[in-house]
């Protein structure tokens, strides 16, 4: 019997939901037929029932079987060996990149993924145009206490836009966020009227995603085109426009859903809670999936955050001490440094994947230790750990873009799923 196919089809193996539901989302809107699987062996089912033009594998598969056995599989059978393939991965050495080659591996993306490239792969390798938008546009997402920080800058890119959507669903999961408030930031935008359709967009992927309350959004820009806007639209009426960091925060932490709440001192003030699992499982849901669905064992993510060089920049031997036990089962390097200064001058030596740094240190403190890194242009994710809990201090490092906040005494389950929450929301 001869096979034949009507349309383009994409087979996606991948056990996170993030980027799998955005792939499935954005190629089905330019009308490609999206299999999902979320395990190797189901991978390896559909891979061979239906012969798809394109396989999209994450490398870190948890099941028994793994990602080398579905290629391995897929290079047995004439059928499936000359389907390309993309990979997707936190971190891969050069020699597993090579090794990929002859699967017929044509590219491997890995972590944090530039979509734009990745869709740019994927339209030359099936031959066909994907509607994609190529505007610029960057959108970061984060969480500290119950309020979800959203910043976008550069400009409103529709499919970054999009992306946003699973991010806050996912963000809401992970920390059991019931009733989030969102604080929207734009830096460097200059908002008009060409913008209101994606602003529009925006807003609503904000009150759909969160299930919320206008009243629980705020949002910081110094651009009066914006106040007049949400003025103008009825259906976000009680989103409010605030000038600055501290208004907008105290607009929402004054009150939470019309009941008084104790008033915080800072951002992130509260470590999050860990909710409670079987020892040594970390239960990561997205939005739609059965609550019982798939939980990761620390096994299941090693390969994932293997090879990070995690940077400690503390004087307190305790927090050092804290952070390496934290992370001793996995395959990570981790470089202590005891101030500012050496930490600074090891720059110069190689980067670094993700940065824990203290702000009251001898030599050089860490607002230092930020200001170097904004100007060398270092992005790796910065997460503070200080006893400091004046709103200023927390207002003023974020300003020099960490990513998040959390304050002393710490526990490893916390620093854990705040260093998960940063290196996945990135995809």
């Amino acid at each position: 019997m001869s096979y034949t196919k009507a349309v383009t089809q994409v087979l996606i193996i991948d056990e996170t939901p993030l980027l799998r539901e955005y792939l499935r989302f954005k190629l089905t809107d330019n009308d490609v037929d999206v299999t999902i699987a979320t395990n190797s062996l189901e991978g390896t089912i559909k891979l061979k029932n239906i012969r798809p033009d394109l396989l999209i594998l994450d490398y870190h598969l948890g099941h028994q079987m793994g990602c080398m056995e579905v290629l391995k599989q897929k290079r047995t059978s004439l059928n499936t060996a000359q389907i390309p393939v993309i990979i997707v991965a936190q971190q891969l050495d050069q020699k597993k990149i090579l090794d990929l080659v002859q699967y017929n591996v044509k590219k491997v993306f890995t972590k944090p993924i530039k979509t734009d490239i990745l869709f740019a792969t994927i339209s030359e390798m099936l031959g066909i145009t994907l509607d994609i938008d190529n505007t610029p546009g960057i959108v970061e997402v984060h969480v500290n206490d119950d309020i979800i920080f959203i910043e976008i800058s550069e400009g409103l890119n529709r499919d970054k836009l999009d992306i946003l959507s699973f991010k806050i669903t996912e963000l809401s999961e992970l920390y059991q966020i019931r009733s989030p408030k969102i604080i929207v930031m734009f830096s460097g935008i200059t908002l008009s009227h060409s913008h209101v359709p994606n602003l529009q967009k925006l807003l609503n992927i904000v009150l759909r995603a969160s299930k919320i309350k206008p009243g629980n959004i705020r949002i910081l820009a110094q651009d009066d085109f914006i106040k007049i806007f949400i003025k103008s639209q009825r259906e976000f009426e009680g989103i409010e426009v605030a000038g600055s960091l501290p208004a907008a925060l105290d607009g929402l932490l004054s009150k939470a859903d019309g009941k008084e709440e104790e008033d915080p001192a800072l951002i992130g003030a509260k470590i999050l809670a860990s909710k409670e699992t079987d020892e040594g499982v970390v239960e990561l849901r997205f939005g739609g999936e059965a609550r019982s669905g798939p939980k990761y064992t620390m096994d299941d993510i090693k390969e994932a955050l293997g090879g990070m060089h995690i940077a400690v920049v503390d004087d307190d031997a305790v927090i050092i001490e804290l952070i390496k036990n934290t992370f001793s089962s996995f395959n990570i390097k981790l470089s202590a440094f005891p101030d500012g200064a050496e930490f600074i001058a090891a720059l110069n030596s190689g980067p670094f994947d993700f940065i824990f740094l203290d702000l009251m240190m001898p030599r050089a403190d860490g607002f230092a230790v930020l200001r170097e890194l904004r100007d060398r242009d270092i992005h790796a994710p910065v997460v503070i750990l200080s006893s400091i809990n004046q709103r200023e201090t927390v207002i003023r490092a974020f300003q020099l873009g960490i990513k998040s906040y959390l304050v002393k005494p710490l526990k490893p389950p916390d620093i854990f799923k705040k260093t998960l929450e940063i290196l996945r929301i990135n995809f």
